[in-house]
């Protein structure tokens, strides 16, 4: 059997190597893990089992649920039977689920909990094709009787029982799959529309592997650490089909709260952070370190210009004299292994970043510690990345150079473009949007129209400007990319999300500022600062004025006509329960700048306070909403 298909190259992992260990799974304190051949029965009893219940090849099936072992089997289970997978959020609410699954036309959907399955019984009456939904954790469902309900054991006994009277069944329809098969169904962020369903078919999946690994080869004694969103493509992209393709082990955390404990315990080989992740990871380490012992404080600052110097000797291709490497030796012993270690990275070979553009001040950070972190430039479209940077040539302004087998070319527009055996096979049900995106040219070849803003520099390096509909125009003419400028001010620790403004009618850029509660909390105690709520914190002038030091930091590094003149702290974070933001964190600039419109106005009028609704929840778990004011900084 040839392997086109992610369930084919399961199989080939399976029969190669059975005793090996597939995957490890926490519980209850305690690592378990599972050979190849334990997870192959686990997958061909659940592949079964859903043929017993009507699964046709071809069929759509919805999951949602955090990321765990019977998640993966029933993943690979489904594709083994000629389904495709539609993924989704686990803090999806009702409405945004019966959108998936009604849009997919699914025909099952697999529940993991409680939680998860009483969102789907909400629903039952609005999702007439959904014919059953399968549940793996039965905490707190015993009383449930719904027939539309059938637990994950249960369907397993059915594939237990059809394969004893069909023996060969399994391997039959695994090897029934095509390369060009449909494997997932993705939902885009949905950031200006409706979530559009990306079609990414097995040779898509397959391609990702192979042109990824041709820069950073991954090993059957890697382990992963999965944890990213299973309805975002890099987890799928970067977990489960290198599990296929390269016998990479899967390492499950005990709970969704436990994963930095949990990578640290398996010291992964490789790490997927997504860039709000990575920015976090700095926030973490500084506060940190201010908080550590007056020794650990000194060697930290003493080694950590080290560090730098050590880095940008490696950015700039140049070799560090002896003098810098003894030290940088001593500095790796004294502060940065032991860092790493306390981070999980001690085995790390090479870190990833993407989802949004890493500013370069953390990439410095993360190289100057000995972390080898690289930028990937991609999409759901992409299947995942189609640029990366390379060992020894990392360029902070790019996002690194085209895979193996991929092309970029730039439109005449400044468009980035992009061909290869990646690009997704069009959006489901959406003929439209497929022919919007997605052109053919004079040799047959398709290329998909990225909608981002960029340049291809003379050593071939891709540059990321920013969306082409985001790149903002001053009433000075002067240009400015919000998503740089926002990158720039998260890479202070005070600061959890920020969203940058302007346009044709304004002659400056202007912020809004969502102060991290838990850093600027601790901050404010060590000063002597009192506070009542978040809404309290964030307007007290010690506060606008430690906000001020890192926004003079940025401005020293944008044109002089880009800068930040004014800026605000708002009264509460950006929520995506309340469509201020996507399930991926990126920002709803329409939503808002609308919702936010007097704040807005505000900065461009000379105001220096605005008055506000805001809801405030007190220590005893009661909520309310009280009126305030937010004041308004000039830089």
């Amino acid at each position: 059997m040839s392997e086109q298909t992610l369930p084919q190259m399961f199989l080939k992992q399976a029969r190669s190597a059975p005793e090996q260990v597939s995957i490890r799974e926490k519980e209850f304190g305690i690592w378990r893990e599972f050979t190849w051949r334990a997870s192959y029965e686990q997958v061909k009893s659940f592949m079964l089992g859903m043929i017993a219940l009507g699964l046709q090849r071809g069929d759509h099936i919805c999951s949602i649920g955090d990321n765990d072992r019977e998640y993966l089997w029933g993943f690979l289970g489904m594709q083994a039977a000629g389904a495709a997978v539609v993924g989704m959020y686990t803090d999806a609410i009702p409405d945004e689920i019966e959108y998936i699954i009604n849009h997919s036309d699914a025909t099952f959907a697999l529940a993991q909990d409680q939680e998860q399955v009483d969102k789907l019984l909400e629903l039952k009456d609005r999702v007439p094709k959904l014919r059953k939904v399968i549940y793996w954790d039965d905490r707190g469902m015993w009383s449930y009787k719904d027939e539309w309900l059938i637990s994950f054991t249960e369907v397993q006994q059915l594939g237990r029982e059809l394969g004893e009277k069909e023996p060969d069944r399994f391997e039959t329809e695994v090897a029934l799959g095509q390369g060009e098969d449909t494997a997932l169904i993705c939902y885009t962020s949905g950031t200006t529309g409706l979530p559009k369903g990306v079609m990414l078919s097995h040779h898509n999946l397959l391609s990702a592997a192979k042109t990824a690994f041709a820069i950073d080869p991954r090993y059957n004694t890697d382990n992963h650490v999965s944890f990213m969103p299973m309805g975002w493509i890099a987890e799928p992209a970067f977990g489960i089909v290198p599990h296929c393709y390269a016998g990479m082990i899967m390492n499950f955390p005990e709970e969704p709260e436990t994963v930095r404990e949990n990578i640290r315990e398996i010291a992964p080989d490789n790490l997927f952070y997504s860039a709000r992740l990575w920015e976090n990871l700095v926030g973490t380490v500084q506060v940190r370190m201010k908080d550590a012992s007056w020794l650990n404080r000194k060697l930290y600052n003493w080694f950590l210009p080290v560090g730098y110097r050590a880095a940008d000797k490696k950015f700039s291709r140049e070799k560090p004299g002896l003098g810098l490497q003894l030290l940088y030796g001593l500095g790796n012993v004294l502060v940065f292994r032991p860092l790493r270690g306390q981070l999980g990275m001690s085995r790390l070979r090479s870190a990833y970043t993407a989802g949004a553009l890493l500013s370069p001040d953390h990439l410095r950070f993360f190289h100057a510690l000995g972390i080898n972190l690289k930028q990937i430039y991609g999409s759901t479209e992409v299947t995942g990345g189609v640029t990366q940077h390379r060992d020894g040539d990392i360029k902070f302004a790019s996002v690194g150079v085209p895979n193996p087998g991929m092309e970029i070319r730039i439109s005449d527009e400044g468009e980035l473009q992009v061909c290869g055996p990646t690009v997704m096979k069009g959006y489901y049900k959406d003929e439209e949007a497929t022919a919007k995106d997605m052109m053919v040219d004079a040799d047959g070849r398709r290329w998909l129209k990225t909608g981002d803003a960029g340049y291809i520099d003379e050593d071939g390096h891709v540059i990321f400007q920013d969306r082409v509909k985001n790149m903002l125009s001053l009433a000075t003419g002067e240009l400015f990319s919000p998503q740089f400028i926002e990158g720039r001010l998260k890479f202070s620790p005070y600061v959890r999300d920020a969203m940058a403004i302007g346009s044709e009618e304004r002659e400056y850029v202007a912020a809004m500022i969502i102060i991290d509660f838990e850093n600027v909390a601790h901050w404010a105690e060590k000063q002597g600062l009192g506070y009542t709520t978040f809404v309290d914190l964030s307007q007290k002038p010690q506060v606008y004025a430690l906000i001020q030091e890192a926004m003079d930091e940025v401005n020293k590094t944008l044109p002089e006509g880009a800068r930040i003149r004014r800026f605000v702290l708002m009264h509460k974070e950006f929520d995506a329960d309340e469509a201020e933001m996507t399930r991926s964190r990126k920002l709803r600039r329409d939503v808002l700048a609308d919702r936010y419109g007097d704040i807005v106005a505000a900065m461009y009028d000379g105001r220096e306070a605005v008055s506000v609704r805001a809801p405030v929840k007190y220590q005893d778990g009661s909520e309310g909403f009280i009126e305030t004011q937010v004041r308004l900084m000039t830089v």
